[in-house]
């Protein structure tokens, strides 16, 4: 008979034929929650700002460019692809999310990746293998569509890895859920510093090795920016180091998300996210001028620097501890609270000495993570190149906030723009408060605002919307 809390959680692994790996990985991430030492403060005294990181361009005037292209063709690139977009109401990959049409095309995420390797690969003649990490929930969708573009071929590198899952626990007792009504929900994927272990159960790094391949590039699905670069290959190959961080230059809408320091007493860095920032040091850490650099989650490393280190920790790497607390099912605020725990994979920067950093511009931070983003980058802010690059003028992007009653969940904001997005190429902001409907060829300039109105509202078509609302039609 089971009686430890955590046994009831490995049994349960084993019953779906998880691995050894797998359920020591979870094993750590247990033991660390249960005794609470996995969320130990990175304090204000222990640390030091990260500062004259080199910028792209920099770099770029620094680039013998015939040399790049053979650096590039010795780099491979991961997408970690398991996401399944629940911030946006989705159930699915959101991967498969339209972002918007090229040449009568309705894109998703993955097409647009797809299409940037298959024009890096035919422009520049290298081989840039391309491995999608997909959760359990997203892996069959996500490769169909992979399986029917019939310009993407690969058979000598894995074209997917599949990333673990885990129970998820019960707050007041620490035994895995049961939820009989829908058994998927009793499983989560450990977040994406489980793409550690994964690759070293996957044999990834063997199958590059074999290829003549010494890089790989890893970045977000969502993140469109984070596109292959053989200038950042270059130079990442320049440095010798085992692993180079793209960072961007963090704006005050970005004081409270993760950011990197350098830790006084061994001199590695640091990703420090505000759950481990003390609240005495809260202010020190969202100080912008102090701090002046965030994480991308665009990562670059040596194969064989990780095939080492991962191999020193048999595939484990001692990652901190991340406890999200949610309800089993994410639709049921009344589902019994469970905690899922997960790893960061910018946390394994740590782990490694002469660990480096690059600056890059919005350009390659274009990420998606609520229709907020999405309403910018299907708006005429952007355009699709034949490269597949989302490109605009200056990157600097009006501030938007949509009412989360209306337009959260993507069916909800599908509805409201049933044509297309309005303009926003003339805005400084835009708010929508309320419920609105949108028609054709609406315009939005200044900071525009729309006010709630108590009942569902229609901008009709040809309008304009700047700072007091709709502009009435009539000559003054």
């Amino acid at each position: 008979m089971v009686t430890d809390p955590f046994d009831a959680a490995a049994a349960k692994m084993r019953d779906a034929a998880m691995s050894d790996v797998a359920i020591a990985q979870f094993h750590r991430l247990y033991d660390a929650w249960k005794s609470d030492s996995g969320g130990a403060w990175i304090r204000e005294q222990d640390v030091e700002p990260v500062t004259d990181v080199p910028s792209f361009h920099d770099v770029y005037d620094t680039i013998d460019h015939d040399r790049a292209v053979a650096a590039f063709a010795r780099t491979a690139f991961l997408k970690l692809n398991g996401g399944l977009g629940t911030s946006m109401g989705l159930s699915g990959a959101k991967s498969l999310l339209p972002v918007r049409r090229h040449k009568a095309r309705q894109m998703r995420f993955i097409d647009i990746i797809l299409g940037q390797v298959i024009m890096a690969r035919h422009r520049l003649g290298v081989p840039l293998p391309l491995t999608l990490m997909d959760s359990f929930r997203t892996s069959r969708d996500t490769m169909r569509v992979v399986d029917r573009n019939r310009h993407f071929r690969q058979s000598d590198v894995p074209r997917e890895i599949i990333q673990h899952q885990e129970p998820k626990i019960l707050e007041s007792t620490g035994l895995p859920v049961d939820f009989p009504k829908n058994p998927d929900l009793e499983w989560c994927p450990p977040g994406h510093g489980d793409l550690f272990s994964t690759i070293w159960e996957s044999g990834l790094l063997d199958a590059l090795e074999s290829r003549g391949l010494r890089y790989l590039f890893i970045s977000n699905s969502d993140n469109l920016g984070a596109r292959p670069s053989r200038t950042l290959a270059q130079h990442f190959e320049n440095t010798g180091a085992p692993v180079m961080v793209e960072v961007a230059v963090r704006t005050d809408a970005d004081r409270k998300g993760g950011h990197l320091v350098r830790d006084r007493r061994t001199g590695r860095l640091l990703l420090r996210e505000m759950t481990q920032v003390h609240p005495d040091d809260r202010s020190a850490a969202q100080d912008i001028s102090r701090h002046p650099y965030f994480n991308t989650n665009s990562i670059w490393m040596r194969i064989d620097a990780l095939r080492d280190l991962l191999s020193r920790y048999d595939g484990v790497l001692p990652l901190p501890i991340i406890v999200n607390h949610k309800e089993v099912d994410p639709t049921d605020p009344g589902s019994d609270k469970v905690v899922q725990l997960e790893t960061a994979m910018g946390a394994a920067v740590s782990l490694f000495d002469g660990a480096l950093c690059v600056q890059v511009d919005r350009m390659r931070f274009l990420p998606v993570k609520t229709t907020d983003d999405l309403f910018i980058m299907r708006s005429d802010r952007f355009h699709l190149t034949d490269s597949f690059e989302m490109e605009d003028g200056d990157y600097h992007f009006p501030s938007v906030s949509l009412d989360e009653r209306y337009y959260r969940n993507i069916e909800d904001f599908d509805e409201r723009f049933p044509y297309s997005m309005p303009s926003i190429a003339a805005a400084r902001s835009v708010t929508i408060q309320g419920d609105w409907t949108f028609g054709r060829n609406v315009t939005m300039y200044g900071d525009a605002r729309l006010e709630d109105q108590g009942h569902p509202s229609y901008v009709p078509d040809g309008q304009f919307v700047g700072p007091q609302g709709i502009e009435p039609d009539d000559w003054v």
